[in-house]
């Protein structure tokens, strides 16, 4: 059953950076909604309940319901900014829809029977996600939340493609139009091997150099009887 996500925000009068940023210092955050036809209209969000949506794996793939005052809005998220090194939401871009007009949407792809296919179960080998969302076209009502691919009949090293993924009712993949080479692999499975890389012997300190070997720190030397190499800063 799909979950129903209600944000509840106010009009943005302010604008730039300056309001933003107060904006955040008092536990807001700034967005945008845009879409449908109409102005894109500025709005803010309390923090905290942002945070707990977005912890909902399907906040982003889904129909969101935008409350203002009395008025209600459909629409789906289109980016979330965050702060490089804290958790902070720093502004969110939301796009309206209408239940007439398809929608273009990234949704995730969630692997089923992993742990019994042959591959695994019996060839020893591992389960690599080569991609784990994909576009999707498709009317507001017929969004999925994710898209499933069963992995259970999966032998050693082979491979499904987005092609197989089973669709719902009304859900387009529109790479799969443009044909068989746009056909994505998705995930696959192969015996893991381990590469040992053996490290060079380093010049213990003090030691002399064997002829003709380089020492490090003295590339600037020409190979054969050369000057220095200059620091290019120094040319004009």
């Amino acid at each position: 059953m799909k979950d129903d996500f209600d944000l509840i925000a106010d009009i943005r009068e302010d604008q730039g950076k300056g309001a933003s940023r107060r904006l955040r210092h008092q536990g807001k955050v700034p967005a945008i909604i845009y879409g449908a036809g109409r102005p894109p209209r500025a709005l803010v969000f309390d923090h905290n309940r942002v945070i707990q949506q977005l912890d909902n794996e399907s906040f982003y793939s889904s129909v969101l319901n935008i409350k203002v005052g009395e008025k209600s809005q459909a629409a789906i998220l289109k980016d979330v900014q965050r702060h490089p090194a804290k958790p902070l939401v720093m502004h969110m871009d939301f796009q309206r829809v209408v239940e007439d007009q398809e929608i273009k949407m990234l949704v995730p792809i969630h692997f089923n029977g992993e742990d019994v296919a042959p591959g695994v179960k019996t060839g020893g080998g591992k389960v690599s996600h080569l991609i784990t969302e994909v576009e999707v076209v498709c009317l507001p009502r017929y969004l999925p939340e994710y898209l499933d691919i069963d992995v259970s009949e999966l032998e050693l090293d082979e491979m499904l493609k987005l092609s197989d993924i089973q669709l719902p009712e009304g859900v387009s993949i529109p790479a799969l139009a443009q044909g068989e080479e746009a056909d994505r692999s998705v995930v696959s499975i192969h015996i893991i091997k381990e590469v040992v890389i053996e490290e060079e012997d380093e010049l213990e300190p003090g030691a002399v150099p064997v002829e003709g070997e380089e020492v490090e720190g003295e590339e600037g030397e020409a190979a054969e009887g050369g000057e220095p190499a200059g620091d290019d800063s120094d040319k004009e």
